[in-house]
């Protein structure tokens, strides 16, 4: 597996991947898929210099297989310049197989090389499996929000996981 910064051209699979986890009603508090052209904006806030998008290749090196995202804080905040947002999806056949822990290990050893002090991630409470992740590799959590996400059959809350990097 190869880890790399996103290019325009993976922007189609980055939205296939994420769709998944917008499908699956657990992992994302979007409810309906988006289209390549609703994320460009996000892609295109998203510089290697500062606030990259991370893809991981398969062996073949020709399908991304999980994507991970720092996104600036209250962008234009300057006394959060160096605070960032993660985000991370893994394509549905591989989950469980390492990919995330590659995709996080990256983030982190890049995060100092960025000027980023601390990573904030943002996820629904019933997500375990991030949960997990997250405090495998030393997030804690920073806050909770109760019951604030209502989907059709539900509702959960959102923690707040972050750590000094």
């Amino acid at each position: 597996m190869q880890i790399r910064i996103a290019r325009q051209t993976d922007l189609q699979q980055i939205v296939t991947i994420y769709n998944q986890a917008v499908a699956e009603g657990n992992c994302t508090a979007d409810t309906e898929a988006l289209t390549v052209e609703s994320r460009q904006e996000w892609f295109s806030s998203h510089g290697s210099e500062k606030y990259p998008i991370l893809v991981i290749e398969d062996n073949t090196g020709s399908t991304i297989i999980g994507w991970c995202s720092l996104s600036a804080h209250r962008k234009g905040r300057m006394a959060l310049q160096n605070v960032a947002e993660i985000s991370y999806y893994v394509e549905k056949d591989h989950r469980g197989k390492g990919v995330g822990k590659h995709l996080m290990q990256t983030a982190l050893e890049m995060a100092p090389t960025l000027g980023l002090h601390n990573l904030f991630a943002i996820l629904l409470d019933t997500n375990r499996t991030s949960i997990a992740l997250l405090k495998k590799y030393g997030f804690s959590e920073w806050g909770h929000l109760p019951d604030i996400a209502e989907f059709k059959n539900h509702t959960c809350g959102q923690y707040i996981f972050g750590r000094k990097v």
